[in-house]
């Protein structure tokens, strides 16, 4: 058993990438594939080729036997993560109908099934009413259904794209119950397909027999067939076990086992976690996402496109440090911390409000992006710090509301994604939430978190604490600087958090006179 390696499958919104795993957390080997992100035939539509997410699957698979030489036979299971939210209809063979709608597309309808009267006037008097039509106009499930209706009629599966590879590789329609975030018929509070009174079922035009079998992180979907061996590699009959999404994976990936810990996320979308065996709607309304673990909920709070914001920066204004990066054949991140180490803290006054696409409740569906504060002084080196700021400043405010909701006080961070490479943000983060702030310690953790269920599902530990205790500990710890915390506090309580409240008004403004974002 010491020498047994588990496979895992990340499928990340950039790029797909093969993994192993030992019982210990240690990365063994990598293969990893890149991806274009989505293409867009439309203003806001984000689709990707169905089957190209497999065939990615399949080349980095290939690639990781002949350049690993790994001992197959030495692999106990395999386990699939991936970006959520991402949908593919599938006919009865299995075979993908349209092209998958990414997470990141912002396509919506107006023609939405009729909500009973019942629920409706229970939505009215909650005063969700509007939250509610913002869900059905957003769902996927609904656009296909109106504006295509010989796809939805063909479809016989509608499945997230963990659902999807389960398939490609077990030949089941199965998917984990860690893996459900999106606008689908989900009880978010009991883990499984909604009851059949559930108002989703009035707000969705679909079916039960439309979605896969549900499966807990941590037990078997299936085996891998003969035909996904031979497009893989993978051995046939190997155990196909449950892992979650992307997101739930990090968190566990990165030690993220008890409330007390905030699990940091610095990826395309940034976000703060806490594990809880207890339901706590953060916002009201909006229900926790499902943990990596079965029975466990995460706290989630998250800045869309949060670190997007960035990559935008670096591509619009860091041509220099990214031609000196290869000039010198070193990393850009290296001079990108340059770059925020050459400003202080609070970057003069400069302060952003990272809100780069409209929300639910909160930040609501008018909101947009805000930077104020400008003066001569001020360079693109305070505004990439005033970028990276304005995250942590966003995540704080997030790590907030857990608190109040759950009644339990966010202790110490692990911040994960590719954010966190950079000792720059680490540390700012650090000092604006006056916490110490560690790295996990593998880069890859959503992998790992896929890893830790697999080795759970074998039966390598007994239950996912177990797993989690051996396969995770923390990497570089951050700790605050308190005098930059100090100046970060005041920044915060008397300006960031103001900053709304008072710029809500003018974003309503705008979205009525230019109509854009639409928000209703």
């Amino acid at each position: 058993m010491a020498d047994d390696i588990i496979l895992s499958i990340d499928n990340g919104t950039q790029s797909v990438r093969a993994l192993l795993f030992d019982l210990q957390g240690n990365l063994l080997a990598k293969s990893q594939v890149p991806l274009q992100a989505y293409y867009s035939d439309h203003p806001g539509w984000a689709e990707h080729k169905a089957e190209g997410y497999w065939d990615a699957v399949c080349e980095a698979c290939r690639t990781l036997w002949a350049e690993s030489g790994v001992d197959k036979s030495r692999i106990r299971a395999v386990a699939v993560t991936t970006q959520r939210a991402t949908v593919i209809n599938v006919d009865a063979e299995g075979r993908p109908l349209r092209p998958a709608i990414t997470w990141l597309d912002q396509r919506r309808t107006d023609q939405v099934p009729q909500i009973g009267p019942l629920w409706s006037a229970a939505f009215r008097l909650a005063r969700v009413d509007r939250t509610i039509r913002y869900f059905q106009r957003e769902a996927e499930i609904n656009w296909i259904a109106a504006q295509q209706p010989d796809v939805w009629q063909r479809t016989h599966k509608f499945l997230l794209l963990s659902g999807y590879l389960n398939f490609c590789l077990s030949g089941r329609y199965a998917d984990s119950v860690g893996s459900q975030v999106g606008y689908v018929p989900f009880d978010y509070r009991k883990h499984r397909w909604a009851g059949a009174r559930d108002w989703k079922w009035q707000a969705l035009t679909i079916k039960p027999s439309m979605l896969p079998d549900l499966v807990k992180p941590g037990e078997a979907i299936g085996a891998v067939t003969e035909d996904a061996a031979r497009a893989t590699g993978i051995p046939a009959g190997l155990p196909l076990i449950a892992a979650a999404a992307d997101k739930a994976c990090e968190v566990i990936g990165s030690g993220g086992l008890a409330p007390h810990i905030g699990c940091l996320s610095y990826g395309t979308t940034a976000t703060i976690n806490t594990t809880t065996r207890k339901y706590v709607e953060v916002t009201p309304f909006i229900p926790p996402y499902p943990a990596a673990m079965p029975g466990a909920y995460n706290t989630e709070v998250q800045i869309f496109r949060g670190y997007w914001m960035v990559n935008w920066f670096k591509e619009q204004f860091g041509d220099r440090e990214q031609a000196a990066a290869r000039e010198q054949g070193m990393s850009a991140e290296a001079l990108f911390d340059q770059l925020v180490n050459a400003v202080p803290p609070g970057s003069m006054g400069l302060m952003l409000q990272p809100y780069w696409s409209p929300g639910v409740r909160v930040p609501g569906p008018e909101a947009k992006g805000a930077m104020i504060g400008f003066g001569d002084v001020h360079t693109r080196a305070h505004m990439y710090r005033a970028i990276l700021e304005g995250l942590a400043y966003a995540l704080r405010e997030g790590r907030e509301r857990i608190e109040k909701r759950s009644g339990t006080r966010i202790t110490e961070l692990r911040v994960a994604g590719g954010g966190s490479q950079s000792d720059a943000a680490m540390q700012l983060t650090a000092d604006i939430f006056g916490l110490p702030a560690s790295r996990a310690h593998i880069y890859e953790s959503s992998g790992l978190g896929a890893a830790i269920a697999g080795a759970v599902g074998t039966g390598a530990y007994r239950d996912f604490d177990s797993a989690i205790g051996a396969m995770t500990r923390p990497g570089r710890t951050f700790m605050p600087d308190p005098a930059h915390s100090r100046t970060y506090d005041e920044l915060y309580r008397r300006v960031y958090l103001k900053m709304y409240q008072r710029l809500q008004p003018m974003y309503e403004d705008i979205a009525d006179i230019t109509g854009y974002p639409q928000t209703c």
